[in-house]
């Protein structure tokens, strides 16, 4: 594809996540320490589970090459040239370090997973509230020269129950039409859930993960600058990944329009969380960092790229979505890619989230 550029677990924290996965209820400081890929599964009741799995301190390269800018944009990436996106990612890899170990979601938060959440607390989205909106699937849209690329317009009356997607929703799908505040408020469940339980230890809670831990857990353990967490060549995602390919549109004849992966993944809407297995799943264990959903991450937006530690702003808050979905040409579908989205509340039936178990990294 092209040339690649080669470019937390001490006092408290360490005894919190010891006990974590210690067998009994207590502090155990005994017990094992975690090692990578180590996987929990969590009782969220009414025979639904989440899992976990931890990925222990590290350091990482943060964005993208030139050369990856350039391949993103041309023909086999298929990503707009000469806009101010790719900017986006910062101007060359930085080095960056996760201090702390933390444990992550395989998986983006399922359909299913939300909707235990909502029955147990009766939660209501940004998108249900009054006035509340979602960006959905136009069903009337027309693949012609003149229609515009991005077939999602807002829709009043659209939730995570309803994503108007033109399949069946199912409960193994990620759950979508969530916005950051809605992703904040099921990790605020979790931690009090288990805690309650007393199967979380002081000084860990679940959250969304911070930027630079979401893109050190997507690269899977690599210190390389890789356009995927498996390298650069396209065609090695073959069976690993969700984007725009060759699957036609439900009841059309046609595949999403403009650049695409040259194979069919087996869904042109959302696939279900873990759907290529062990294949889909990089050197962490996790699976789905790459297309599938955007996952929105804790940190606010910052244009001139990510930062290691956690990244706020006080005024017009713009949350970070990473990973590409379903609908995205291969060269928007890239670890480096990043984007802010429009508010707090904003949600999409391209966006959903994914969460994180570790110290605890608040917002002023």
């Amino acid at each position: 594809m092209f040339a690649s550029a080669s470019n937390r677990m001490p006092g408290l924290v360490g005894q919190c996540l010891v006990a974590f996965v210690s067998t009994t209820c207590c502090l155990s400081l005994k017990a094992a320490e975690p090692v990578k890929g180590e996987a929990k599964r969590l009782d969220l009741g009414g025979d639904v589970t989440l899992e976990v799995l931890y990925i222990p301190p590290g350091e990482f390269l943060m964005g993208s090459t030139q050369a990856e800018k350039d391949w993103a944009t041309g023909i086999e990436g298929g990503a707009t040239p000469g806009t101010i996106r790719e900017k986006y990612e910062g101007e060359a890899p930085r080095p960056m370090k996760v201090k702390d170990g933390f444990w992550m979601g395989r998986t983006e938060v399922s359909v299913g997973q939300f909707k235990r959440f909502v029955a147990e607390t009766g939660y209501v989205t940004d998108a249900e509230k009054p006035g509340g909106k979602t960006q959905v699937y136009d069903p009337n849209w027309k693949i012609t020269a003149k229609a515009p690329p991005h077939p999602w317009i807002p829709m009043p009356g659209k939730s995570w129950r309803d994503p108007n997607f033109p399949h069946p929703l199912k409960d193994e799908f990620p759950v979508v039409c969530v916005s950051w505040n809605d992703g904040k408020a099921f990790c605020e469940w979790l931690t009090k859930r288990e805690r309650q339980a007393g199967r979380l230890p002081e000084g860990l809670e679940y959250r969304l993960p911070t930027e630079a831990e979401w893109e050190y857990a997507a690269r899977g353990g690599s210190k390389e600058s890789y356009a995927f967490w498996w390298g650069d060549d396209l065609a090695d995602g073959e069976g690993r990944l969700n984007i725009s390919a060759i699957d036609f549109l439900p009841g059309r004849n046609k595949t999403w329009p403009l650049a695409k992966a040259p194979w069919s993944d087996g869904y042109a809407f959302v696939s279900p969380v873990d759907h290529y297995g062990e294949k889909g799943r990089n050197g962490f264990g996790i699976a789905d960092m790459c297309g599938g959903v955007w996952e929105v991450v804790l940190d606010h937006f910052d244009p001139k790229g990510g930062h290691e530690e956690l990244y706020t702003v006080k005024e017009n808050p713009q949350p970070v979505c990473r990973g590409g979905n379903y609908f995205d040409v291969p060269g928007n579908a890239r670890i480096a890619v990043r984007l802010g989205l429009q508010s707090e509340v904003y949600s999409d039936s391209r966006d959903g989230f994914r969460i994180c178990l570790g110290v605890p990294k608040r917002h002023p």
